[in-house]
């Protein structure tokens, strides 16, 4: 997505396709010797270019011109990937391996962080490359750190909400079971309960690792080390399964992305919706929309109560091979200032990674679901943070998908995906 597009961005990466090379990139363990490139430059000023996905929003052009007004010695320039992010990941990779200088300052998928610091191609942020956190969310904070350092700088977070039918549903559910007991309720509008995005791709990897982590699994630990062969994942994969058989889920729902379960809900079709943020404006005015009026927002449910969001978003991340990374790293400064994570949000739907801002009256009025989103970033768990990612959501992806349709059991899915995780990481 342009930047708007930055949070489908974040749920459409086809690990799978590119996998074997990452993986076998990532098993490196950090062989570049680009420590000194790093350490480099710290005190250098001069022109920089940002490189990002490509800008559906127009976000980025105005905020270069902002920047470029008030230091024209060191101006940015901006490089637009495509909307692609298995592209934008290639691209940086690619980039990174020349030790291309031209590559100053890059967004990063919270999941690519732990990949390229491990690699030595990120600047640490510490030191005289030191960034300030104070008042950022912790999660985006914690999903940008690798090895008790932070790599990047969050600009953009994200978690998913539950959509629902005000209009037939007075109070929300806040756990599983609340939820599932109100299917009669669409069972009786001639309508489907729940979706979410189920399709086998990446934002099948955060719709699963959501439903095991509500159940209390851990996909992997604190060292990187997968730990999803436990009874708790098992029991997650088997209610996607159960509900899924019985219908509470509907078939199609194996074949949904963001967007078509996005399409479902607002032509009527659904009365619970796991989605992103950027729906929200969409159901209310789009033309075709069913829904509009008739639809609100809560915590995703859980087993007790609230459950735990995916996190999503992107972060500002300084190559180890800039020339000008005290230019850099103000231009990192500059990006998550109050004033352009406000822009951001209110110009291009995205979270913003400051606590200040969801406290902003005028802003929650505008935008009543920012409470809501809150919670679910302050709640939201990171998918597995692993140099060797992609064979870790390609794992996840195969199995959930093949529990929730009965071809494995729940039991066997995550012996499977512990066995191909280990696999990704070289044993």
């Amino acid at each position: 997505m342009a930047l708007r597009s930055n949070k489908r961005r974040t749920l459409t990466v086809l690990a799978g396709a590119v996998s074997v090379a990452l993986v076998a990139a990532a098993c490196g363990g950090g062989s570049d010797k680009t420590g000194n490139a790093a350490s480099s430059g710290a005190a250098s000023r001069g022109p920089i270019t940002y490189v990002s996905g490509k800008d559906n929003s127009n976000l980025l052009a105005p905020q270069a011109a902002r920047w470029n007004a008030k230091h024209p010695t060191e101006k940015v320039s901006i490089k637009e990937q495509s909307d692609k992010a298995d592209q934008q990941h290639d691209d940086l990779v690619q980039h990174f391996q020349a030790k291309d200088p031209s590559y100053d300052v890059v967004s990063v998928d919270v999941v690519w962080t732990a990949e390229f610091a491990a690699k030595g191609w990120l600047t640490p942020l510490k030191d005289k490359m030191a960034f300030p956190t104070n008042g950022f969310l912790k999660a985006p904070v914690a999903a940008a750190t690798y090895n008790n350092t932070l790599y990047a700088a969050p600009f953009a977070s994200d978690g998913a909400m539950l959509y629902y039918r005000s209009d037939l549903v007075k109070t929300p559910p806040k756990t599983f079971d609340e939820m599932w007991s109100m299917c009669s309720i669409a069972k009786k509008n001639g309508m489907d309960c729940y979706a979410g995005q189920f399709a086998k791709y990446e934002g099948g990897t955060c719709n699963a690792t959501e439903w095991m982590n509500a159940y209390g699994a851990k996909v992997v630990d604190d060292a990187g080390k997968p730990t999803v062969d436990s009874p708790e994942a098992a029991k997650g994969l088997q209610a996607l399964a159960d509900h899924y058989k019985s219908g509470d889920i509907p078939k199609q729902a194996i074949t949904y992305q963001e967007e078509q379960s996005r399409q479902a809900f607002e032509s009527g079709k659904l009365l619970f919706l796991r989605n992103w943020p950027y729906v929200y404006s969409l159901f209310g005015s789009d033309g075709a929309s069913k829904v509009k009026g008739k639809f609100a927002v809560a915590p995703l449910p859980g087993v007790s109560g609230p459950g735990t969001s995916t996190l999503g978003g992107h972060s500002g991340a300084i190559s180890a091979f800039s020339k000008h990374k005290a230019t850099a790293l103000d231009f990192l400064k500059f990006i998550t200032s109050p004033e352009e994570e406000k822009t951001n949000m209110e110009k291009g739907s995205l979270a913003p990674v400051l606590e200040s801002i969801y406290a902003d009256q005028d802003l929650v009025k505008k935008y009543p679901y920012l409470p809501t989103l809150l919670t679910s970033i302050q709640n939201a768990v990171p998918r597995p943070v692993t140099p060797f990612y992609p064979g870790v959501t390609n794992a996840i992806q195969e199995n959930f998908y093949a529990a929730m349709q009965g071809q494995k059991t729940a039991q066997q899915a995550v012996k499977d995906m512990q066995a191909a995780m280990q696999a990704a990481a070289g044993g």
